[in-house]
């Protein structure tokens, strides 16, 4: 794993090859912590284009995996983050075809370059099995490729910015990086922000600055010396195209649980190729505990496994990681945390995540991976199995309110929703409570009565959908002159297919929650203490062969991820994985009343708002004094409005 950066300014710059190898340093320095074992640029002053690299080496540790690396034909320059894990079976290709070159060494990156010389860019891609997020250089074409993996665990920013001659073409694995350049701009868009409140981050293709874009997952982003105001896009594989084929006849029940466990073996074995130690997160819950027993099943040693416990029985899932842990045979480590230890966290958040990101879980996920760490410098999660295998209980809960919901008119229900709405959130809690008591940290009776009387309001599965994954129902009260911007989840709307009610919301959030919050949140968390995290459930091939499987071996009755499960049945008990699903929840609302307090005031100090003009300073005082009152639980939406003032703080950008 690694960090990319670079640009391209058209207009030759004064000071040539040396101005341009200071430029392209002081962007690597910001983005230093993604690749500490080794640094490298390439400048070309005759074209103004530059790149950068970082180095976490993991496969071929020598200097022949050096970047930014010149193709063996001189053609191509590639600087890459991330890892083919097919690359042995690329360089058989190759050979067979007899265009295997004089190989320098037995790096994933000169296998790369190898491929693409004799088969090209987008041929090359399809062929190849891994993760990550490149930039391709064509010498002779003069043609910027920047391309990412199918599944997006490896980010890549890009846009351009500045004007005149001192106009440049930006890209990095960070968005820090693209803010070192001379040419940057950092103007904050705010339906970025509006985007934050409504889903904790910033989505899709889009970036919370203004001239900048993320490539998206399987996509190739092309731009050329001859057609610049031009940016190119094409895909090489498309999450929804594969989502929404046309499925196979079913296969039986065992037939199902065997090719799954087949094809997850081979990932697996796979991704345990390192040059370096190798560890698994575990959380003893059912996506991580498969990784980890097929991951032993392949391993002549203990595996080392880690988990991040609480002292709070409810937010804890140590004790249940530790006995898979011994029912397997794995050399475990777990460390238990205090609300000391995350709060900690907090102030390095804006830092680590460098754009706004309010998922609260990303302070345990940097915690397990600092203390991974400490040991290995790969380790294997159990990523994307909720989103390919059906694992959210919100699917069923979905499911079942469509179809309560069915037989009574749009518009009754609407007029109910407004009736129910009509009444004081606090006044419903404090006649209800006594009937239905708020668990700590969940929302009360009355509020939870007015999430409920918005879900009942809506005419689709996808507009459900979408209002069930909002963290601010209606964001646009809170960020005055956003315009909402669409997407996935509203006006662009991926092909359904033939697709089931609980798989158009897996698909929907593979393709949204999963890339932008879940791979985003792990991606930074990993890479702020150099370590690389892998998925091998979003092994492309995975998620093929589970899109080909029907909807009731996802989810079958009322529990999600059958088939997944059926696997691990087959290595650890059924008792000691059974049981709801946690997750890395943290105590958010009540430390916003707590420990918490003070730094969240004054980030959201009315005045201070009021003169930043950003948010509507009286809709949040409105919300943080509900908050406060107990008669609410706005912390996650608290959460969302902190994050974009703690970002801004640190980075010292206004909109």
């Amino acid at each position: 794993m690694c960090g990319i950066t670079g640009f391209w300014q058209p207009s030759l710059l004064t000071g040539g090859a040396p101005a341009m190898d200071a430029m392209v340093q002081n962007m690597m320095a910001a983005i230093a912590h993604r690749g500490p074992d080794s640094q490298g640029h390439w400048s070309d002053p005759e074209t103004g284009l530059a790149l950068g690299h970082l180095r976490l080496a993991i496969v071929d540790l020598s200097p022949a995996g050096h970047q930014p690396m010149v193709s063996h034909s001189g053609r191509f320059v590639l600087v890459y983050n991330g890892e083919i894990y097919n690359h042995h079976d690329l360089r058989t290709e190759l050979a067979a075809q007899g265009q295997a070159p004089q190989w320098r060494g037995t790096s994933d990156t000169e296998t790369l370059l190898a491929g693409i010389d004799a088969w090209g860019l987008e041929p090359t891609l399809r062929r190849s099995v891994g993760m990550f997020a490149l930039a391709l250089w064509d010498r002779q074409d003069r043609v910027l490729h920047l391309a990412r993996d199918r599944m997006g665990e490896k980010p890549l920013y890009f846009g351009w910015q500045g004007a005149g001659e001192g106009r440049s073409f930006l890209f990095g694995s960070e968005l820090k990086a693209l803010r070192c350049h001379p040419a940057f701009e950092g103007r904050v868009k705010r339906s970025g922000v509006l985007e934050v409140l409504r889903h904790g981050n910033v989505g899709e293709d889009r970036a919370i600055y203004e001239g900048l874009a993320k490539v998206r997952p399987g996509q190739i982003v092309t731009i050329s010396d001859s057609k610049r105001d031009h940016i190119g896009t094409s895909f090489y594989w498309n999450a929804a195209v594969v989502s929404a084929a046309p499925k196979p006849a079913a296969p039986s029940d065992t037939e199902a649980v065997d090719g799954l466990e087949a094809v997850l073996e081979r990932a697996v074995s796979e991704q345990m190729m390192a040059d370096v130690p190798l560890g698994a997160f575990l959380s003893g819950g059912i996506d991580s505990s498969t990784v980890v027993a097929l991951m032993q099943k392949l391993s002549s040693r203990p595996v080392h496994t880690f988990s991040i416990g609480f002292n709070e029985a409810r937010y804890n899932e140590a004790e249940h990681a530790r006995a898979v842990a011994k029912h397997l045979g794995t050399d475990h480590t777990d460390l238990y945390v205090s609300g000391a230890d995350l709060l900690a966290v907090v102030p390095r958040l804006p830092i680590i995540y460098d754009e706004p990101h309010a998922d609260s879980s990303q302070i345990p996920t940097f915690l397990v991976s600092e203390l991974a760490r400490r040991h290995v410098t790969v380790s294997l999660s159990g990523d994307g199995g909720d989103e390919l295998f059906g694992g959210y209980g919100r699917y069923g809960h979905a499911a079942k309110l469509r179809q309560k919901l069915a037989s009574a008119p749009l518009a009754a229900r609407r007029a109910v929703a407004r009736g129910v709405r009509g009444l004081p959130a606090a006044a419903l809690t404090r006649a209800l409570s006594p009937l239905v008591p708020t668990p700590v940290g969940k929302e009360p009776i009355g509020q939870r009565a007015h999430r409920l009387a918005n879900y009942a309001r809506q005419g689709t599965l996808e507009e459900l959908h979408r209002t069930m994954v909002s963290v601010w129902r209606f964001p646009e009260t809170a960020v005055p002159g956003a315009e909402d911007v669409g997407g996935l989840l509203s006006d662009a709307l991926p092909p359904r297919g033939a697709l089931g009610d609980i798989e158009r919301l897996m698909q929907l959030d593979m393709m949204t929650y999963m890339v932008d919050d879940i791979l985003a949140k792990v991606d930074r968390a990993t890479m702020a203490v150099a370590l690389e995290s892998r998925a091998p459930l979003l092994d492309h091939r995975v998620a093929e062969y589970a899109w080909s499987l029907p909807e009731d071996m996802k989810w079958r009755g009322d529990t999600g991820k059958w088939v997944l499960r059926q696997v691990l049945f087959r290595y650890v008990p059924k008792a000691m994985v059974e049981r709801p699903k946690m997750g890395f929840e943290v105590p958010i609302g009540p430390w916003l009343r707590g420990p918490l307090k003070d730094w969240a005031a004054a980030l959201i100090d009315p005045q201070r708002l009021r003169s930043e003009g950003i948010f509507d300073a009286t809709v949040i005082d409105t919300v943080w004094t509900q908050h406060q009152s107990g008669q609410f639980n706005w912390g996650a939406q608290l959460w969302c409005v902190l994050m974009v003032q703690a970002w801004l703080e640190s980075t010292g950008h206004t909109a």
